[in-house]
């Protein structure tokens, strides 16, 4: 069978634009969404990712707003930055770049930060409301890469009730809210892991598969379903020879061509959706800030 290769960069360019557009009418409105990222320490990797979502949050109309501390910083020093940045009226989603130093708390961080511009989604209350109900793909803040993986599977299948899902992976930041998202849609879901006994045979049972457990080409080609939705959130660099070294997923992509009926390729499918709907959760937050209704995107 052939296998659809699902685009996440044209479907997240898709909603970037949808966002500016939205943007355009607050700022019509004199709401101009903000977003405020702050970044411990001199990781490179982490420079790069700031760098980009300044980038994307000024492409699509908002206000940029970037703060850097030393990776000496202490907890104390981060946690009154937070605090300034939840009292500041022009600011309306804060994300703090994880990982943070090993002297700082990352569950203080997120505690501290006000739930009503967690962005990233993960605060004790916003993961309350997800699990409630409250918070979901339509409103509320929910977690980037999660939702993104949930419109990516969207468009290749618009309706999921019924189907059976298997997210293999249990973390906050990914597994667990993408597992409750999926609940919310109806499907019947299984959470593994990596220490999930036959997990192989419990995967070939999925119609939708999420593999977000950090392993780089985990998931063989014998472990998918035929005609299964493969959404794969790895992000691993693996040697490929010379000194250089190449982007993998957690599944061997080239083993499941052929096999699954749609598939996310690393890079290009889940990445490019977590920028985006880190916008649309700026966007969101920005009007509750403001009493105005979100656009439906």
């Amino acid at each position: 069978m052939s296998t659809a290769l699902i685009d996440g960069k044209a479907i997240a360019a898709g909603l970037r634009a949808r966002i500016a557009e939205a943007s355009g009418a607050l700022r019509a409105k004199a709401l101009k969404p903000g977003l405020a990222v702050v970044l411990v320490g001199d990781d490179p990797a982490s420079h790069v990712y700031v760098r980009n979502k300044g980038i994307a949050a000024r492409e699509v109309g908002f206000e940029s707003f970037e703060f850097r501390l030393p990776a000496d910083a202490s907890e104390n020093a981060l946690l009154s930055r937070i605090a300034a940045l939840n009292a500041d009226p022009s600011v309306h989603g804060i994300l703090v770049q994880m990982p943070v130093p090993p002297q700082i708390s990352s569950q203080k961080v997120i505690a501290a930060i006000d739930p009503e511009k967690d962005v990233d989604g993960l605060h004790p209350l916003n993961s309350g409301k997800l699990l409630s109900g409250i918070n979901s793909e339509a409103q509320g803040l929910v977690p980037c890469t999660p939702l993104g993986a949930m419109m990516l599977l969207r468009s290749v299948r618009p309706r999921l009730t019924g189907l059976r899902a298997v997210v293999i992976g249990r973390s906050n930041l990914v597994g667990k809210p993408v597992a409750q998202l999926l609940l919310q849609a109806d499907c019947t879901v299984t959470m593994a892991h990596s220490r999930t006994d036959a997990l192989p045979d419990l995967c070939r049972q999925a119609d939708i598969l999420v593999a977000a457990v950090g392993r780089p080409l985990m998931v063989r080609g014998g472990w998918i379903k035929h005609g299964a939705i493969v959404i794969d959130v790895g992000m691993n660099r693996i040697e490929a020879g010379a000194g250089k070294t190449r982007l993998v997923g957690d599944v061997a992509f080239d083993e499941v061509i052929g096999i699954a009926g749609a598939v996310t390729p690393v890079p290009g499918g889940v990445g490019p959706m977590t920028i985006a709907c880190l916008l649309r959760n700026t966007l969101f937050a920005a009007c509750a800030q403001a009493n105005v209704p979100a656009p439906a995107l």
